[in-house]
């Protein structure tokens, strides 16, 4: 875990636990030493964060939003502007908004220096592709993969055949010509790529499919990196 990672999940321990925590339930959440402990709150106080307390009494984090919790480096506020410009572009309606949200509020709360190096990032994100358009509510499909929740929708294939699928959805890859969800079909029962712009009339059903998402996602995903290679292995040979 990075030193930058490990902060911000002291930041977010503190915010959870209830006040005041002390340095052992911190390293017994974090799985570090109370040595370390000590040494990143001394860290985060001298970032701009308040928190109150000392060793032995417990700690209280005392929420202030003129100070962020806390710094960036400069490669990593890049980073950040780039992908969220990205996302700005090639994301649904509700996604995009989010990205420029996210934005401004970094923007926000940055030190000066860096907010000027936001607003006037050397990096930026523009597709000359546009996307096919998209009909059905992919904000609504998000929450249904979220809450592993079973969807139906109509298909069009690339040969204009006609179906309706129910599937488990497990996931969705922004391609830089096409958006696609990651499924396990009912219909087919197998493992079956959609592309967005072919679903129509998308409806939420209430068959959970709960806790089995993130296991079948990584089987997915291990058979199209397995099928990539192949392609690759078998281009290489026809060479």
């Amino acid at each position: 875990m990075s030193r930058t990672h490990r902060l911000f999940q002291m930041m977010q321990t503190l915010r959870r636990l209830p006040p005041p925590v002390t340095a052992t339930q911190l390293a017994d959440e974090m799985q570090m030493s109370p040595r370390t402990i000590y040494r990143d709150i001394d860290a985060l106080r001298s970032m701009g964060a308040v928190i109150d307390g000392e060793a032995g009494f417990g700690y209280t984090l005392i929420e202030d939003a003129a100070l962020p919790p806390l710094g960036f480096e400069d490669d990593e506020l890049e980073a950040l502007v780039l992908g969220l410009r990205d996302v700005a572009v090639i994301g649904d309606p509700a996604l995009a908004k989010a990205a420029r949200s996210a934005l401004a509020k970094i923007k926000a709360r940055v030190p000066p220096r860096q907010a000027h190096r936001l607003q006037h990032a050397v990096l930026d994100a523009h597709r000359f592709v546009s996307l096919p358009e998209i009909e059905i509510d992919v904000a609504g499909l998000r929450a249904a993969t979220w809450d592993e929740v079973s969807v139906t929708f109509g298909y069009r294939d690339r040969n204009g055949a006609e179906t309706i699928r129910q599937v488990d959805p497990l996931g969705l890859v922004y391609l830089d010509k096409t958006n696609v969800l990651l499924a396990w079909c009912h219909l087919r029962k197998d493992f079956r790529t959609f592309r967005l712009d072919r679903m129509r009339n998308l409806q939420r059903t209430d068959q959970s499919f709960r806790p089995r998402r993130v296991p079948m996602l990584r089987e997915h995903l291990e058979i199209i990196r397995c099928e990539v290679e192949q392609l690759a292995n078998d281009r290489i040979t026809a060479d």
